[in-house]
């Protein structure tokens, strides 16, 4: 079990560590979730509103749970933001459990775009 652990984690850190060298320094979960909601939605401004952030994060986690059949995409709005309608519940985790869980999806995300 340890080495699916350690791979999970190296592949963690060589993603971190390419984003590191791509943005100049190196991004939390959050930050990694908020650059797949900009690169989903083409949403670029100068300024973005906390709720926009928010809205860009939400994005991000229905586009990564997508795979796993937790949402499914229903098209886009008249601003070109997509939808998502969610199909199944997440499971219940602890706040260690869930991040691993989105690192993993995350990872996968990268992994699916050949980044």
């Amino acid at each position: 079990m340890a080495s699916i652990k350690d791979d999970f984690q190296t592949r963690w850190w060589a993603l971190e560590q390419k984003l590191m060298d791509k943005f100049g320094k190196k991004p939390d979960v959050e930050a990694v979730l908020f650059l797949i909601g900009l690169q989903e939605t083409g949403f670029i401004r100068e300024k973005i509103s906390k709720e926009q952030k928010q809205d860009l994060m939400h994005v991000a986690i229905c586009t990564i749970l997508s795979p796993s059949g937790y949402y499914i995409h229903e098209g886009k709005d008249e601003e070109g933001w997509p939808h998502f309608k969610q199909i199944k519940n997440k499971p219940t985790m602890d706040l260690m459990e869930q991040e691993a869980f989105l690192k993993d999806h995350i990872l996968l995300y990268f992994s699916n775009i050949n980044f």
